[in-house]
């Protein structure tokens, strides 16, 4: 079918949005990039005339919009294919092949506006996209409202003191820093508000006072404590990941002018599922496993997932056990139960129950999942490179560079989902004054990442990093340049192995020590074991990831950004689609991962 224009179908359009025929119409003006559906789905941008509908004609298209079926797949093989090889296509809306929406509002979202004078209450707030957030807010509205920060202290002076070192005097807030002058110190204070307390205990650890301050005041909640292990003990995980959400949505459903309930997340909630991957929320029970099964096995014989079973099993396990034994067990147990019902790891798995439990617990409290795919350092804001910590990918990327790995386990054509820390911030952003002005009593999920509409394949990756540290390597204790060879990408364990054993006994310098007899030395021998067996943990830790054959859909996302003003855009933006990989790898991710994680170490003069 051709293309339908606003101007020639108000009567489909007074059908889909129910406008009676006296219903009046904005006069018709010049919009660039307007973009339209297709009957087929297809998208079409025009930069002709068209039509504009009032404010709440734009508001129902944008609401008619985010039906859009699943229709869209990726083709994929098991571990993924390059970009050439990812099909995409076409999404179809709800509303049949004739229909027609109107993505953009006039006037934008309202970020600013929806900022100005709101308070907050943060939890995770000294983590890494916490604090991201928190620089964001106050840089683009200094007239928010108090930003009240859960932090896990002793006492007030004790959560002060973390307040001043892990955030007000970090580099991160330099911007800040440089715009208030002398006044900076008193204007966080004045701002930002550390409250004593636990995301793992009972009503968040908070005193009666800090109680019904949050209450009275709050109108957003952004819930940003997680554990992030991988194979963390399965009770530590379920208690933060798990039960802490559901503590702070008890806290949520007392608070008096609250706007919205905002959950950061992860897109690998969605464990194990292949292809392309909606931006569907979890119902309470949902099991992954069941998802996968085959229709001629009974359901009888699938897992079914009770997560209050889950949670009373690790609060009733033996606790005679010693410590270090217990330890262990945890760990197992938390990996056993994830990979049984679906998800690989205990990390994304109890996430993923976490987000189960607030969509049963929520009632009429309006809730956004933010879920980014593996969030890396800054794209440009504050400052380009900006991170903490060593994130996802961030040792191997170091080990390499200091010639420690020269291989890994990987799907050459697989994809890494990578997205800037401060495109996760703008969309969370955008998606909070979206929903936080309508209030409407559903839950939205907006995935952030990048597999879908930019993958960065492993093997591209590969030749990045040997490019970066070809041309800026890493300096060895001596004063030396460590050369690093192209790192060579293993799809399978048996060889990735052998390589680990060639290399390390290479690079012992003990290969004189080996006997006559060709055996080795029992010291090259426990050199080499231990340096193989800590390459083999990681790759076994990665391995879901390195070869996950899930693409995150984000068609959410994107149409959150088409709503979005230009001047919005250029603000707070997040076109991940934008990202020049190249650039953004060797001049900004890398060399800002040798500044604010390794601190200059190995970087030379």
């Amino acid at each position: 079918m051709g293309i339908l224009s606003l101007s020639s179908s108000s009567s489909l359009l007074s059908k889909l949005i129910g406008m009676h025929e006296n219903s009046e119409w904005h006069h018709a003006r010049r919009k660039n990039n307007v973009v339209f559906c297709q009957g087929g789905g297809n998208v079409i941008k025009s930069a002709g005339m068209s039509s504009v509908l009032t404010e709440r004609s734009a508001s129902f298209s944008a609401d008619h919009a985010a039906t859009l079926m699943d229709a869209g797949s990726l083709v994929l093989s098991q571990n993924g294919k390059s970009q050439t090889d990812i099909v995409v296509k076409d999404l179809v809306p709800y509303g049949g092949p004739t229909s027609t929406t109107l993505v953009g509002f006039e006037d934008g979202i309202g970020i600013v506006k929806f900022l100005r004078g709101k308070k907050f209450f943060i939890t995770g707030a000294t983590g890494f996209l916490a604090k991201v957030l928190i620089e964001k807010i106050l840089r683009t509205e200094p007239d928010v409202g108090k930003i009240y920060l859960l932090i896990k202290a002793k006492n007030k002076q004790a959560a002060m003191e973390r307040l001043q070192n892990e955030i007000i005097n970090t580099e991160l807030f330099k911007c800040l820093r440089q715009i208030h002058g002398k006044s900076y110190k008193a204007f966080m204070l004045s701002k930002l508000v550390p409250v004593v307390g636990n995301i793992c205990e009972s009503n968040l650890g908070l005193d009666e006072d800090s109680s019904n301050v949050i209450m009275d005041e709050v109108d957003v909640i952004v819930n940003s404590a997680a554990n992030t292990t991988f194979d963390e003990r399965y009770d530590t995980a379920i208690n933060i990941n798990t039960k802490g959400p559901c503590r702070l949505m008890s806290i949520a459903k007392k608070c008096k002018k609250l706007k919205l309930f905002l959950h950061v997340s992860t897109a690998y909630v969605n464990g194990q599922r292949q292809g392309r991957i909606m931006e569907r929320p979890f119902s309470i029970g949902d099991c992954i496993a069941r998802e996968k099964s085959i229709s001629e096995i009974p359901q009888s014989f699938l897992p079914a997932l009770d997560i209050e079973g889950e949670i009373n099993m690790v609060s009733n396990y033996n606790g005679n056990i010693e410590d270090n034994l217990l330890a262990q067990k945890m760990r197992e147990m938390g990996l056993e139960r994830a990979r049984r019902y679906g998800w690989q790891d205990t990390y994304v798995f109890t996430k993923a129950m976490g987000e189960m439990m607030i969509d049963k617990l929520r009632e009429d409290i309006p809730v956004v999942v933010i879920r980014p795919s593996v969030i890396e350092s800054t794209f440009k804001e504050p400052f380009p490179g900006w991170m903490e910590g060593n994130r996802m990918m961030d040792p191997i990327v170091l080990c390499y560079g200091k010639g420690q790995l020269t291989g890994f386990l990987v799907d050459p054509n697989g994809v890494l989902d990578v997205v800037p820390s401060d495109m996760v911030v703008n969309a969370t952003l955008a998606a909070m004054a979206r929903h936080g002005m309508d209030q409407k009593r559903d839950i939205n999920v907006y995935q952030i990442a990048s597999s879908v509409v930019n993958p960065l394949v492993f093997q591209d990756l590969a030749r990045l990093l040997y490019e970066h540290y070809s041309s800026s390597p890493c300096i060895d204790s001596k004063g030396r340049p460590i050369q690093v060879p192209l790192m060579k990408l293993f799809s399978s364990t048996e060889e990735f192995s052998g390589h680990l054993w060639r290399d390390a006994i290479q690079k012992s310098g003990l290969t004189a020590m080996a006997s006559s007899k060709g055996k080795m030395s029992q010291k090259l021998e426990n050199i080499c074991r231990k340096s193989v067996e800590q390459a083999k943990y990681l790759a076994n830790i990665y391995e879901p990831y390195t070869f996950y054959g899930g693409r995150f859909d984000n068609s959410n996302t994107q149409r959150l950004m088409e709503i979005m003003s230009e001047e919005e855009k250029r603000e707070f933006g997040f076109d991940v689609k934008a990202i020049d990989w190249k650039d953004y790898i060797t001049n900004v991710h890398i060399p800002g991962l040798r500044r604010h994680v390794m601190k200059g170490r190995g970087m030379g003069s």
